[in-house]
């Protein structure tokens, strides 16, 4: 059984995560074949939209904490070609149907789409402040969300389908029935356009998206290494062991203030 599967609809590809019984995590194995598929579909001159979608009770759960406890390399291995999803290369519109949960990596999946639908018992979470040394301060900031609510995002807060439909992450709410044909009738409008606009008009949109600062990715990057390392490990650890964790927070308890600046 593969673990990325598709499916052409005309120019339509509806591109599934098919690993159910882990909620579609992303192990090695699933983030090759999304490479491939990304890669192939970018160069499909028949191809023009895409529908991304889970199976199961998932879109994706995000890294896989199984593997990553087998390999000891949190956030996975290296892959050996790149993913035009996830470097932006890919010009062509990608439309998220949530079928599930789409936890820290998947959730990353949804902010990297064009257009998002998601059945109303969809929940999402960035879980970076969980499983690394810094939360997910740049989610929020990119989907222009409030403050507190960037904050509430960054700091692993869960969200359901409707908040997020009412704070305007996501497009649609369709019933799981509905979620393929809803994102296919999205796709069918984008096909009416004159090619050249779709293309131009998704690309100018993309442009205009917030992104952090050069000297704010910088602190991130300090930050990432801003306190003891093993808790990226134990906090993997506690949750395949659905244990409680302990943390050890800094080297030296002295560096929680001595916080790198901009």
């Amino acid at each position: 059984m593969a673990v990325v599967e598709t499916e052409r609809h005309g120019q339509v590809l509806i591109v599934r995560m098919n690993r159910p019984e882990r909620l579609n995590a992303l192990n090695t194995e699933m983030r090759q074949a999304l490479a491939e598929t990304w890669t192939e579909f970018r160069h499909d001159k028949e191809l023009e939209v895409a529908i991304f979608t889970g199976t199961g009770r998932g879109f994706c759960a995000g890294e896989d904490m199984k593997e990553t406890l087998t390999t000891g390399v949190p956030g996975g291995t290296r892959l050996k070609i790149s993913n035009p999803f996830m470097d932006g290369t890919l010009e062509k519109p990608v439309i998220a149907a949530i079928n599930g949960f789409a936890m820290g990596g998947g959730f990353m999946l949804v902010e990297r789409t064009d257009l998002r639908v998601a059945v109303p018992e969809a929940v999402f979470e960035v879980s970076e402040a969980k499983r690394w040394l810094l939360g997910g301060y740049n989610h929020g900031h990119v989907a222009n969300l409030p403050y507190p609510v960037a904050m509430e995002m960054a700091l692993g807060f869960r969200f359901t389908a409707e908040r997020f439909h009412q704070i305007g992450f996501l497009n649609r709410i369709a019933p799981q029935a509905e979620l393929i044909p809803t994102a296919m009738a999205m796709a069918e409008h984008l096909l009416s356009l004159p090619p050249a606009s779709r293309v131009n008009t998704v690309h100018m949109m993309r442009q205009m998206r917030p992104e952090p600062s050069e000297a704010q990715q910088a602190l991130a990057a300090k930050l990432h290494d801003h306190g003891d390392k093993s808790d990226l490990m134990e906090s993997r650890a506690a949750f395949a062991e659905k244990r409680k964790p302990n943390f050890k927070g800094w080297l030296d308890p002295e560096d929680r203030f001595r916080l790198p600046k901009l």
